[in-house]
Formats: C-alpha cells, sequence, structure tokens
C-alpha cells in the first residue's frame, strides 16, 4: 500500500524535489542513517553529472556538425557558383547572423536548384560534346558507319555559359565543315557518275570502291565524308577523267583514219552512217562528251575492228588509191601551171608497188608528203599566177579591141552594138593598165626567184622570159605603127599630088569621098593573127605555137588565146587610125 502511495505522484508532474521528497519519506520509513543518506544523495548528484555531461557533449557535438554542414554547404554552394560561372546568385541571404539551422535552411534551396542547373548543364555539354567527338570521328575516318560514340566525360569544374558557347561555337564549324565536306562529297560522286556514264562503266561497283556509304541506298547524312574518302574521290576523278580523255583521243584518231580510208575508197554515205557515233565527236573537246556510253571500250573496239578492216581492204586497193593521189598531184600541179611527167611518175608508182620492196603505208605517206609540198608551192606562186590570169585576161581584151576597131560597122544600130561600145571602153581601160600589170609581175616574179633560188616557170616556160618577150615585141610593135603611120602619110601626100597633076588643084576637105573608092583594109600577111603584125611567135619551148593552154580548175582550156605568145597590140588611138582616113592603106609586106 506504502508503494502505492509512493507511485501516486509519478501519474502527476514528476520533479527532482518530488522525487528528493519522495526518497526522504522512504528514507525516514526505512530509517536509514545520515551517513548512507549523505553517500546516496552524493551518488545522486554525481549521476545527474553525468547525464549533464552526456548531453553537452551530445549537443556540441551536434553543434559541430551543424556547422560543418554549414560550411561543406557553403563550399559546395561557391563550388557549384564556379562551376557554372554564377558570380552571384538570386537567394544566397547575405546576413549570416541567424542560427546554424535557420542558415541551413536557408542554403538548402539554392543548393538543390544548383545541383538541378548543373545536371542539366552536364546534360547540355555531354551533348555537344558527343556532336563534337561523333563530326570529328567521320572527319577522322575512324567512326564507321553505324558506330556510336561513347558518353564523353565532362570537366565538371567548368560548366560556365562561357565554355559552353565555346563547344557550340566549335559545333557549328564542324557542322559546316561536315556540311561543306559533304558537298565535295556528292559534287565528286555525281561526276564519278556523268564520268561513268561516258565511259560505259558500272557506276555503283566503281564508287563503292571508295567507301560502302557512298551507295545510293545510303542516306546522304549517312555518307562518309573523311579525309580517306575525299582524297580517294578526287583520285578517282582525276584517274576517270585522264581515261575520258586518252578515249576521246584514241577514238578521235580512228575517226580521222576512218574518214581518211572512207575518202580514199570511196566509201557510200550509208556505210558512213554506220559510225556516226564515232566521228560525231571528231572535233569535240573532252568536256563537250556528256552522251552516255560515248566512250565505250566496246565502241572504241568496234572502231578499230572497222579501221582494220578498211586497211585491208585498202591494201588490196593500193593501185587505185596511189593513182588517184597521183591525179590529185598532177591537178594540183595543173593548176599551178608546173610542167611534170605524169606517165613516169605513174610507171615508178607501179614498179613499187609490184616490187613489194615499200610498205603501202610509206607509199601512201611518201604521196601525202608530196601532195602537202605541191600544194604549198602552188600557194606561194598564186599571187602571181592570178596577176598572169589578169595579164592574159588583158591581152585577149587586146586582142578584141583591135578587132573591134577594124570593124567599120561598129558605129551602126546593129543589135547589141550598145553592149561592143561598153565593152570596148571597159577593154580600153584594160589595155591602159597592161604596163604597169606587166611591171608587177616582172617585180614580183624576181622577188619569188630571189626567195625560192629557182627560176619561176609557167608551163615549163620562164615567166621572165615571157615577159620580156612581150616587152620586146611590143616595143617592135610601136615601132611598127610609127612605120606605117609614116607609110599612111607618104601615100596620102603621093595621092593628093597625083590628083593635083589631074585636077590641078587639090580636093576640098569637106568634099566627101565616094564609098566606092574607099578600099577596106587588106588582109595581114601574118596568115590571119590576131594583130596587124607579122606572126611573130615565142619560140622559148616547142609547146608554143601561135597560142598557149589555159590551166583552170585542173583542165587546159586550148580554146583560149595566149595574146602575149603571138602579137602586140595596138593602142586606141593608133588603131582608130586605120580606119579613119578616106584613102585606102595598102597592106604592108
Amino acid at each position: 500500500m506504502a508503494v502505492t502511495d509512493a507511485q501516486n505522484p509519478l501519474l502527476g508532474e514528476t520533479t527532482c524535489g518530488s522525487l528528493l521528497k519522495k526518497l526522504q519519506e522512504i528514507w525516514d520509513e526505512v530509517g536509514e542513517s545520515d551517513e548512507e543518506r549523505d553517500k546516496m544523495l552524493l551518488q545522486l548528484e554525481q549521476e545527474c553529472l553525468d547525464v549533464y555531461k552526456r548531453k553537452v557533449e551530445q549537443a556540441a557535438k551536434s553543434r559541430a556538425q551543424l556547422l560543418q554542414s554549414l560550411s561543406d554547404a557553403k563550399l559546395e554552394l561557391s563550388s557549384l557558383q564556379s562551376a557554372l560561372g554564377e558570380k552571384s546568385f538570386a537567394g544566397i541571404p547575405e546576413d549570416t547572423s541567424g542560427t546554424i539551422k535557420e542558415q541551413l535552411a536557408a542554403i538548402a534551396p539554392i543548393l538543390k536548384q544548383l545541383w538541378e542547373q548543373k545536371e542539366e548543364r552536364i546534360k547540355e555539354f555531354s551533348d555537344v560534346q558527343s556532336q563534337i567527338q561523333k563530326i570529328c570521328g567521320e572527319i577522322a575516318g575512324s567512326l564507321s558507319l553505324g558506330d556510336q560514340t561513347g558518353t564523353p566525360a565532362v570537366d565538371e569544374s567548368d560548366l560556365s555559359l562561357k565554355k559552353l558557347d565555346e563547344y557550340q561555337s566549335q559545333l557549328q564549324e564542324l557542322q559546316k565543315e561536315k556540311s561543306d565536306r559533304l558537298h565535295k562529297v556528292l559534287e565528286f560522286v555525281s561526276t564519278v557518275h556523268d564520268l561513268c556514264a561516258v565511259l560505259g562503266m558500272d557506276f555503283f561497283s566503281t564508287v563503292t570502291e571508295v567507301h560502302p556509304s557512298l551507295n545510293d541506298s545510303t542516306g546522304v547524312q549517312s555518307k562518309s565524308i573523311s579525309n580517306d574518302t575525299l582524297a580517294r574521290l578526287a583520285k578517282m576523278v582525276l584517274t576517270l577523267k585522264e581515261d575520258k580523255k586518252q578515249r576521246l583521243h584514241r577514238l578521235q584518231e580512228l575517226a580521222s583514219l576512218l574518214i581518211d580510208l572512207w575518202n580514199l575508197m570511196d566509201t557510200p554515205p550509208e556505210e558512213r552512217r554506220l559510225f556516226d557515233h564515232v566521228t560525231c565527236n571528231m572535233s569535240a573537246t573532252v568536256d563537250e562528251v556528256t552522251v552516255p556510253g560515248a566512250l565505250a571500250l566496246d565502241l572504241i573496239e568496234q572502231a578499230e575492228v572497222e579501221v582494220e578492216r578498211l586497211d585491208q581492204l585498202k591494201a588490196s586497193r593500193m593501185k587505185e588509191i596511189a593513182f588517184k593521189k597521183q591525179t590529185e598531184l598532177e591537178e594540183i600541179f595543173a593548176r599551178a601551171h608546173i610542167e611534170i611527167d605524169p606517165e613516169a611518175a605513174r610507171e615508178k608508182i607501179m614498179a613499187l608497188i609490184d616490187s613489194g620492196d615499200i610498205e603501202p603505208a610509206e607509199l601512201l605517206a611518201d604521196m601525202d608528203n608530196q601532195i602537202a609540198k605541191a600544194k604549198e608551192e602552188a600557194l606561194s606562186r598564186k599571187d602571181i599566177l592570178d596577176k598572169v590570169e589578169k595579164w592574159m585576161s588583158a591581152c585577149e581584151e587586146e586582142s578584141w579591141l583591135e578587132d573591134y576597131n577594124r570593124d567599120e560597122n561598129r558605129y551602126n544600130a546593129s543589135r547589141g552594138a550598145h553592149l561592143n561600145l561598153k565593152r570596148a571602153e571597159k577593154a580600153r581601160i584594160l589595155v591602159n593598165k597592161i604596163p604597169a600589170l606587166v611591171d608587177t609581175l616582172v617585180a614580183k616574179t624576181r622577188a619569188w626567184e630571189e626567195d625560192h633560188g629557182m627560176s619561176f616557170s609557167y608551163d615549163s616556160v620562164p615567166l621572165l622570159a615571157m615577159l620580156e618577150e612581150y616587152a620586146m615585141l611590143r616595143h617592135e610593135r610601136e615601132e611598127e605603127k610609127r612605120r606605117l603611120r609614116k607609110d599612111q602619110k607618104k601615100h596620102q601626100d603621093q595621092q593628093h599630088t597625083e590628083q593635083e597633076a589631074i585636077f590641078g588643084s587639090r580636093p576640098s576637105p569637106a568634099r566627101p569621098v565616094s564609098v566606092g573608092n574607099k578600099k577596106v583594109i587588106g588582109p595581114r600577111t601574118n596568115g590571119g593573127g590576131a594583130n596587124g603584125t607579122p606572126n611573130r611567135r615565142l619560140s622559148l619551148n616547142p609547146h608554143q605555137n601561135g597560142s598557149r593552154s589555159i590551166v583552170k580548175d585542173g583542165k587546159r582550156d586550148n580554146n583560149r588565146p595566149v595574146a602575149p605568145l603571138n602579137y602586140v597590140a595596138i593602142s586606141k588611138d593608133d588603131a582608130a587610125s586605120h580606119v579613119s582616113g578616106g584613102d585606102p592603106v595598102p597592106s604592108t609586106p
């Protein structure tokens, strides 16, 4: 019952005083001595002191932990600020006079926010660095198609926006470089495609030799852009272009051979059209050939087979071809008025072919060389020959004008008389130019002979000799005309003297002479020559016989007279004097 009473106070508010009072009551009831009571009280004090000590130690330890936590939080806050590049952050308390827990409570949400920001920043850095690493791998060629790059190590000590901007700038530069490289790769691939089409090659097998990703089935962004790929593509393009250049050169050689062989053997147009795809690129440049298959190997082989076939056919027709070239050579010499011995040349060709001492190709090449030299020589003679033609034409007009002046009925109103009058006026102008033309011819001929160190012959006759003889004949003709005028005047004076003796006076100048007394000018004593003088023929070679044959376009015109060889023309006033007098003029012996 006492125990129950002692516990009753415990049901209420228990304090150290109530417990000590209860303890004294118990001691009084038990009868503990004062010594025992002091001893127990001292023990109680010691136990209370130990409890307080433990609590103080625990409190101090807790305070130290809180201070350490606060210090760590501040250090972490400073580290995060430094890593994120945040010199100041909104929400950080500037007043640190509050309790430790208050300070920790104020820093905690800021740390949480900075940690979240750090994680986001790390993710951004990781994404940018991953893209940089991938593009660098693609450029270096260390990243194969379909490979994925690992997660890059992010430097968490520097997560500032400045550093992120640097990475992003680097990424943009790499993306631009990747775009440029991809553009170059696509250009190379397109060029390879076009070249393969022209050369008749398989594009896919050719381009995949460089890298498998260059196949059309691969996406554009997945194509290799490495330095090695670009270098190999550039090398392949150069190789294909060189191959294209060589094939075009070979095809043009074959086309030239085909055309020469066709021309030699007069191949009909129907057969030639079968190789239009070869000859169409005869004069094309490398860049102009873009038709697919235009330079395929089978096309070149086809042309080579045709050239070989025509070569064999040419060998069997060598005599015909050689004579054809000889005819061409003779025509060149004929147009240039160079005398050759065609029969001897043909006999020599026949002997060479029959003997077999010379290859057909060598014979034709030698004849081609002769033709080239003949053309060169003809070109050097062209200017002089053109002036010779003008000179001979002028002499023909001079001959016609002389005959026209002898015609007593030239002024009659007959049909075509006005045309003859116009021609006569033009002929007189042309005849007056003959001396200057001859002088020019002499000067040019002498200059040509000095340059070439040989005589200029016109149909085997030295041209200077022809011109000198023409000048001599013209001088003789002038002397003869003066003598004729003198004889005419003497004869007229004799007639007038006889008339005065018969009639006693001179006839009036106004008295017309009857038509019955007028005599027609007698025939010329040169047997019908073109002028009124004895026939004077050049004796420079046996082919000259009063007229010379002119070669035009490789053919000789035997009906065209050449004036310088058998006459000297009469000038306009002298020719008119033959028919203008009233008395007949006797023919000169």
